[in-house]
């Protein structure tokens, strides 16, 4: 089993939704999150005054999938994720020991 952690722009949140359903998934995590990757955050301009954004509000988005199907959901999350500009996010994926269902007891892939 595979843990999928994807960290997107936050206005691409549905479209991975979407894609994700539509390929299958039943079940993932979504929370807020604050980062920056290699372009140190930015610069904005309020009322005339210059100011940085070093942390840029983004959205992490974890799943369970078996071994078998994780590449794939790995390209459905950033084809539909993906907008070609700096800022996009990343996608990785770590293995799993187990798993289990709290309400059943269910271990392994009967769990996710």
């Amino acid at each position: 089993m595979k843990l999928i952690t994807a960290i997107i722009q936050p206005h691409k949140l549905d479209d991975v939704k979407e894609a994700l359903a539509a390929a299958g998934v039943h079940g993932l995590t979504v929370s807020e999150a604050n980062g920056y990757g290699r372009q140190r955050g930015h610069t904005e301009v309020y009322r005339g005054a210059e100011y940085t954004v070093d942390l840029i509000p983004k959205i992490r988005i974890e799943v369970l999938a078996d071994d078998a199907d994780a590449e794939t959901l790995v390209g459905v999350i950033v084809k539909s994720a993906g907008t070609g500009t700096i800022g996009d996010g990343k996608v990785w994926v770590a293995p799993l020991d187990s798993v289990t269902r709290v309400r059943t007891g269910e271990t392994g892939s009967a769990a996710i």
